[in-house]
Formats: C-alpha cells, sequence, structure tokens
C-alpha cells in the first residue's frame, strides 16, 4: 500500500476514466493507489475495469446509486480513511494527470513542512491554456495569477487535483453530500483556508479533459442541466453567508450578473431560467447540510 491514494469519482465516462486510470500508472519519481468511486455507471464502467481490478492495479467501489460528485468524495474519502491512507488526492474522471503531478505534491507538502489545510494543481485545458473553471481564487472575487512561484496562498480550489493530508480530513470533517454537485469543492476548500494557509502547487500539473474552456452559465444551457444550477445557487448561498458582510455583498452582485446575462442573452426558456436562480438562492438562505466526520 502507498501512503498516497488517488481519488477518482466517474459517472458515465469510461473512456475518460480509462485514460486518468492509465495516466495515474505512468507517474514518476511517487506512486500512489487508485480507488475508483463509480457512482452507479449505466455505461459498462464495471466492466470495462474488470482487468485492473483482477490485476490489483486500482481498487473499485460502487455507490450503488447516483450520489453527485459530492456524494463520491464523501464516500471516497470515507473509504479511503477507512484504509489508513496518509494523503488523499481527489480529482474528477476528466483529469489527466501529467507525470511529475503527485511528487510536485509531495516536495510541496515537505517543503512547507506539512503546515498546510489544501494543495491544488494547475488545470490547463487540452491546447495547453489555463482551464478557466479551476482557477484557484485568492480572494471571494480574484482569481490566481502568479503562475511562477512553487506555491502560491490561495483560498479555494476545485477537486480536479487536490491534495489533502488525512489527519485534516479527520479534523475539518467531510465534504457536504447534499451538495449533491457543484460548489462541493469550493465549500470545503474554503473550510479549510478558514482554519489552515493553503496553497496552489505551480509544478504539479493535471490537463483538464473538458468539451470547451468556456465558462457553463445558465443563460446559454439546455434545458436538461437545469437542475445542477438549482444545485450550484443554492449551494453558492451557504459558502458565501459565512463570509459575512463581504460574501452578502458578493451574492447580491452575482444574482443581479446573472439575472441581467439571462435577459440580455439567453434566447429561450428566460422566465424558467430567472426562476431557477431566484428560487434557488432563497432555498440556500434556508439550507443547512451538517458536516459530517470520520469515526
Amino acid at each position: 500500500m502507498n501512503e498516497v491514494v488517488a481519488i477518482v469519482v466517474t459517472y458515465n465516462r469510461k473512456e475518460m476514466l480509462l485514460e486518468c486510470i492509465e495516466h495515474l500508472l505512468l507517474l514518476r519519481n511517487a506512486k500512489c493507489d487508485v480507488l475508483v468511486i463509480d457512482n452507479a455507471s449505466t455505461d459498462g464502467t464495471g466492466d470495462a475495469l474488470i482487468s485492473y481490478i483482477d490485476s490489483n492495479k486500482i481498487i473499485y467501489c460502487n455507490t450503488g446509486t447516483n450520489t453527485g460528485g459530492a456524494g463520491g468524495f464523501h464516500f471516497g474519502m470515507t473509504e479511503a480513511l477507512k484504509r489508513g491512507y496518509k494523503f488523499l488526492w481527489l480529482m474528477d474522471d476528466d483529469a489527466v494527470p501529467e507525470p511529475d503531478s503527485l511528487s510536485a505534491f509531495l516536495d510541496a507538502d515537505r517543503e512547507l513542512e506539512g503546515k498546510y489545510g489544501f494543495l491544488s494543481g494547475i488545470a490547463k485545458w487540452t491546447d495547453g491554456s489555463l482551464c478557466k473553471m479551476n482557477l484557484q481564487k485568492t480572494g471571494l472575487k480574484k482569481t490566481i495569477t502568479d503562475h511562477t512561484s512553487a506555491t502560491v496562498p490561495v483560498i479555494m480550489a476545485t477537486f480536479v487535483s487536490f491534495f489533502v493530508k488525512a489527519e485534516t480530513v479527520k479534523q475539518i470533517g467531510l465534504p457536504i453530500k447534499e451538495f449533491f454537485i457543484w460548489a462541493d469543492d469550493i465549500e470545503y476548500s474554503r473550510r479549510l483556508s478558514l482554519e489552515y494557509p493553503c496553497y496552489a502547487v505551480n509544478g504539479s500539473i493535471v490537463i483538464h479533459n473538458m468539451k470547451s474552456n468556456d465558462k457553463v452559465g445558465i443563460e446559454h444551457d439546455e434545458e436538461d442541466r437545469f437542475s445542477r444550477y438549482k444545485c450550484l445557487y443554492r449551494n453558492e448561498v451557504y459558502i458565501y453567508r459565512r463570509e459575512g458582510l463581504k460574501g452578502r455583498l458578493y451574492l447580491f452582485i452575482r444574482v443581479g450578473l446573472h439575472l441581467t446575462r439571462v435577459l440580455f442573452r439567453a434566447k429561450e426558456s428566460r422566465l424558467e431560467k430567472i426562476r431557477i436562480i431566484l428560487n434557488s438562492y432563497r432555498e440556500g438562505s434556508v439550507f443547512k447540510p451538517e458536516i459530517e466526520y470520520y469515526k
């Protein structure tokens, strides 16, 4: 058993998952175990992984139902703690780690003498540009601009490549599974940065294999994805209301901006999209899920 486990949450993207696994198995200068959390995929993911499972190249767990990204990472981190790993490396199934991505995290861990909440890798898109969806935040409205220093202080990051010590997870708790999808990583990273200094690690790079490097927005999205935005807006209210006056002001500006985008840019379903934004923000004001701790 290695001291690091890569936790990969997947749902119906077996081809991307296989690419992610292959790159994890080819890491250099540092090795990790691979724990795949399958959110009850229906595309043959389990069958595609049989050879990896039988040869003990990966550990495979099926949640039995689609728990979303938040539930998948909650499940996977709990499983990793049960198995006694020292470090947890979280990533989505469409992340393709470069060969030195793990060793860069371990170098940063030694350099910082373990005094951090989380470490976050740099996500690049398939053309080598920075992935806009995964820019770490240095403030509520500011994103990282320093891409030359070995480590850069940040306060929020995504789970595309997220490195945390098991002992920290035991103290801070697990991701909130009720978030289901979107912003669970922002909540979790901020929960950590409120307690500890946290860093982006410029030497740890993954390719985020997304179809587009444009930021998603409800104004252009299709009806079958509306439920995701209900989660997004509700979850964001939970996150930013604990930031006090600054957070509430940020939310006020954000809701106005998104409503304006829908009014002037959406080509269809304007009223439905406006209802989703307003109702979800209202729901977020009373959304109070409990943080669970590993026992």
